[in-house]
């Protein structure tokens, strides 16, 4: 069976492209980075370590690179074979790849081929595939909407694995947590008789993934802002420190409030899941950068992002946000001279009023709650400290 995956990065290669060869998927990294691509081609196999007592390793073969921005008809060209096709290269990027794999569709519905296909977005966003899709049809004629509708499925997932930044001599190697969990929407697929092993089908992913991302990814950015403001470099170092594990704690217990509420998950079964993610993030075996963590902290307060989301849909239920406002106060306070958002921030929060910034980044309307939010920023700002 055949795979294109766009992203030859680490998250790319240390979980979707194990999961696939474990599979028996041939693979082709569809990336615009010459070397991870020449590599790929050269050894036709990478080695992924597993970062915990002894370092296990996993062999992944049968890959191959396409350089995207060099050979563009190579990766369309590759939809005429291929069983499945997957991404994870960011949501900012989906868009720039969203007209080759439109030409990939209809190379295929040209060259008669009418076996289901399924396209999953691996990404940190909600309904990363239905936004996929809605690239993708921007770049379709009329006449190819009955076929994509027909024939190519764009199933939600989400996905969950701490990959940190690392350098190692072989560019292909990859250091990875060996916890990782795939959740793919099935109601969504159109090939239903591929079915991953390792992969969780759901008929209802949004309460799988809402958990995820407002826990995983919410408490993994929580503890880097509250890291950083308390002087740290790495994620487990910082969780030492019990002021910062006592924020992240108080975050996870109001987007776990969220959850309980919203989604009727048990509240002791949540409790475990709180914990065990608490357990990876502190997991001596990864040196896991704070700066990693966060980048991009003006994405990270999107309307419908990891902060601004669950506070505002329980501050909506009047249930705690306190912890969240706090970190969102952080957030803003952030600075790394290396991050381009990190430094517009800065920008902004010197020309413009402070609720003016809170409304442009973040899209509220609650003028209590963006108050609140302005307060707790000038609160930190009052102690002048800025974390360099």
């Amino acid at each position: 069976m055949q795979a294109i995956h766009f992203g030859g990065g680490n998250i790319g290669r240390g979980f979707i492209g194990e999961v696939l060869n474990q599979n028996d998927f041939d693979i082709a990294f569809v990336d615009v980075n010459v070397a991870i691509i020449d590599a790929l081609n050269e050894k036709k196999g990478y080695t992924i370590e597993l970062a915990e007592e002894g370092k296990p390793e996993v062999l992944v073969n049968r890959v191959c690179g396409i350089n995207n921005g060099e050979d563009p008809e190579a990766v369309v060209s590759a939809f005429e074979k291929v069983d499945i096709v997957t991404t994870a290269i960011g949501p900012k990027i989906l868009p720039y790849i969203a007209p080759l794999i439109a030409q990939g569709i209809q190379k295929r519905k040209a060259a008669g081929i009418f076996e289901p296909l399924d396209i999953i977005a691996c990404e940190n966003m909600i309904n990363g595939s239905s936004f996929l899709k809605e690239e993708v049809q921007k770049h379709l004629e009329s006449g190819d909407e009955s076929y994509l509708e027909q024939y190519i499925g764009f199933p939600n997932a989400a996905v969950d694995r701490i990959v940190p930044l690392q350098h190692h001599n072989d560019i292909l190697r990859v250091t990875v947590e060996p916890y990782k969990e795939w959740v793919i929407d099935q109601s969504q697929s159109k090939n239903k008789a591929l079915r991953l092993e390792g992969v969780h089908y759901a008929e209802d992913l949004e309460p799988f993934i809402e958990r995820k991302l407002f826990t995983v990814n919410t408490g993994h950015a929580t503890t880097a802002y509250n890291g950083r403001y308390a002087g740290y470099q790495l994620i487990d170092e910082a969780l030492r420190d019990e002021s910062v594990l006592a924020e992240v704690k108080e975050v996870l217990s109001e987007t776990g409030a969220l959850m309980i509420e919203k989604w009727k998950f048990l509240p002791e079964e949540h409790q475990k899941y709180i914990d065990k993610i608490l357990s990876r993030f502190s997991n001596p075996y990864i040196s896991d950068e704070l700066t990693r963590v966060g980048r991009t902290p003006i994405r990270k307060l999107g309307y419908n992002e990891r902060f601004i989301r669950p506070m505002r849909e329980a501050y909506e239920r009047d249930l705690v946000v306190d912890g969240l406002i706090r970190t969102v106060a952080k957030i803003m306070a952030y600075r790394d001279e290396n991050d381009e958002e990190s430094q517009e921030l800065a920008r902004l929060l010197k020309e413009k009023g402070t609720k003016e910034v809170i409304c442009q980044v973040t899209e509220l309307t609650d003028q209590e709650l963006i108050g609140q939010i302005a307060a707790a920023y000038h609160h930190l700002d009052s102690q002048s400290y800025l974390p360099q």
